[in-house]
């Protein structure tokens, strides 16, 4: 039951009653009518634009459309006042019973309760991380992941049919540099002294086991090779080390994919998925060979002082052409990309999201432009930018890592702080926004550490059940009706509060699903913990509103029904985040 959809549908049927409205109801847009808790709370419950929205197109003034709604809103009996506000918002505050009936049903619904069918089942591609597989994952990587794979639980909470995947850039002049620093190491494990790693290879210590294991598979064998007959041998086993590495990695993070699909791929049968994305774009007109000028500041890697094959990206939203085919007839790294978005369309997905790394900005409108071009404007993409992290510990900058050579890898923050503190603070700021990770603070256990302090909250809830069991040890609580428990019982103020918070949750959940934003969702977490240890604190001084009062056993039972529920939500919340929730802190 979602409180606001609920009030949505009684004012839109309030408004299909009244006279001035059915003349006019052609003309008239619902759609923009919202239903929202009030900016301050002491207005009321619930409010509404309604004829602030519709009154132009009535012929009416705002209040006077107000004044018509509140008289219908007034023979509601879950309606306990309404009144009007400023030029025509309407306040509604709910009855005792109403707040009752919905408490009711969010425990029925349980860890169910905020699900939502705004996706519809359409089906949409979330695409995270996908590093190269070149070395183990970085704290960089570690937000582009957390990112994705928690918008990815949500947006499947929230109705949609959702792929995660993972796109492995295992083609190119990175994966050579790879194989011949795995090699060098491979010579190493032979006995060879290679020296100081040279500048261009890949220094971190991450490929002497690589190495071991090509010299324990071929012995010296390799090393008799020449380069083309050595090289797509240790391409393929240092390719296998490193995503399985990379794999590790996300799983000590909680991240999981559907689908890891091989940049490879494309290349193979003499690249002819490319070619294929090619002609698909060269018949619709979007391809001509030309020439490029040279663009301000660095050149990039495909540009060329002569022709080329070129995508005429500038007529559908890009800042200049880009290069698909090299004059040498290679295809450019672009080329892939056109492809790769093809094979998805192609696999039913008209929704993408690719979660990337600021320092990629500048690929958002070339992946918008080709979405266009190869869907005919059918499918939507969405390129989510996550700033950078600053790892600190106690104030003072995070040196870099000796296993990897110049980075702190993303193994190395999880093995010391723990994922659910990882993932919770990876989440506890806008995406878009650079975040400061501190070591120090991530582990203290105070209302300062949002993940301490939600994730208490849920211990809270599960201690007040042990104390149930403590304080009636003849109580069957799996035999219990915790929602009949609730109706006529829970009427203190102050839970009521408690239970406008949950109310919010359903809202809350479509509203981060349709703006893509995570971060949401942990942000309401904190906010229902803050107002949980809230009630739990005026429990101390007040004995009477203490969750379990052996004195009172029906008020107690109807209050473990409060309890389940907010448990309920902050677990409903925390497996949208990846986090877990403990029934004990220690």
């Amino acid at each position: 039951m979602n409180l606001f959809t609920d009030f949505e549908s009684r004012i839109k049927n309030i408004l299909e009653s009244l006279d001035i409205v059915r003349e006019k109801r052609s003309d008239l847009d619902f759609g923009r009518i919202n239903i929202e808790p009030p900016r301050d709370a002491s207005h009321g419950d619930v409010a509404t634009n309604a004829a602030m929205v519709l009154a132009k197109a009535l012929s009416t003034n705002p209040r006077a459309l107000a004044d018509l709604i509140i008289e219908k809103l007034r023979q509601d009996p879950e309606v306990a006042d309404v009144s009007v506000a400023g030029p025509g918002f309407i306040n509604v505050r709910l009855s005792v019973s109403y707040w009752q009936k919905l408490l009711a049903a969010m425990i029925r619904t349980s860890t169910e309760y905020g699900r939502s069918t705004v996706g519809a089942g359409r089906k949409v591609n979330v695409e995270y991380v996908s590093a190269n597989p070149t070395g183990p994952m970085h704290v960089g990587h570690c937000r582009g992941a957390v990112v994705g794979d928690a918008l990815a639980n949500l947006l499947a909470f929230a109705g949609y049919d959702v792929t995660k995947e993972y796109y492995i850039n295992d083609a190119g002049s990175q994966i050579d540099v790879l194989a011949r620093s795995a090699f060098l190491r491979y010579r190493q494990a032979l006995g060879e002294d290679v020296g100081e790693i040279p500048p261009g290879l890949y220094p971190g210590d991450y490929l002497v086991p690589v190495g071991e294991a090509l010299a324990d598979e071929f012995g010296t064998s390799l090393r008799i090779m020449p380069d083309d007959r050595w090289m797509p041998l240790v391409k393929e086993r240092v390719i296998d080390a490193m995503m399985a590495m990379i794999r590790e990695d996300l799983a000590a993070l909680n991240v999981n994919h559907d689908v890891f699909f091989s940049e490879r791929a494309l290349h193979d049968n003499g690249a002819a998925r490319i070619r294929t994305a090619i002609n698909d774009l060269t018949f619709k007109g979007h391809v001509y060979k030309g020439m490029l000028p040279p663009p301000k500041g660095q050149l990039p890697e495909d540009w060329e002082d002569r022709e080329q094959t070129l995508f005429r990206s500038t007529e559908v939203g890009d800042d200049l052409d880009r290069p698909l085919i090299k004059s040498d007839g290679s295809y450019t790294y672009f080329a892939a990309d056109v492809a790769y978005f093809k094979d998805k369309f192609d696999r039913g997905f008209h929704e993408m999201i690719y979660v990337l790394g600021a320092d990629h900005g500048g690929y958002v409108k070339r992946l918008e432009a080709l979405a266009r071009a190869i869907s005919d404007g059918e499918a939507k993409l969405t390129v989510l930018l996550c700033q950078l992290v600053k790892l600190y510990r106690g104030g003072e900058p995070v040196k870099m890592s000796k296993r990897s050579g110049d980075f702190v890898t993303l193994r190395e923050v999880v093995d010391e702080v723990g994922r659910d503190s990882v993932r919770f603070m990876m989440l506890y700021r806008k995406s878009s926004e650079p975040l400061d990770f501190d070591f120090a603070k991530v582990t203290e256990q105070s209302k300062d550490n949002p993940v301490f302090y939600v994730q208490y909250a849920h211990a809270r809830c599960c201690s007040v059940f042990r104390q149930a069991r403590e304080a009636f040890p003849d109580l069957d609580l799996s035999s219990i009706d915790f929602a009949g428990a609730v109706m006529g019982a829970i009427v203190d103020p102050a839970e009521m509060q408690l239970v406008a918070k949950l109310a919010e949750y359903p809202r809350v959940v479509e509203a981060a699903a349709l703006s893509q934003e995570p971060h949401r969702i942990a942000f309401y977490l904190y906010d229902l913990a803050a107002a949980f240890h809230g009630l739990w604190n005026k429990g101390k001084e007040n004995t009477e509103l203490r969750f379990v009062n052996d004195r009172n056993r029906e008020l107690s039972i109807a209050r473990l029904g409060l309890v389940h529920a907010v448990a309920s939500v902050l677990r409903s919340g925390l497996s949208i985040t990846g986090t877990s929730a403990p029934e004990e802190m220690r």
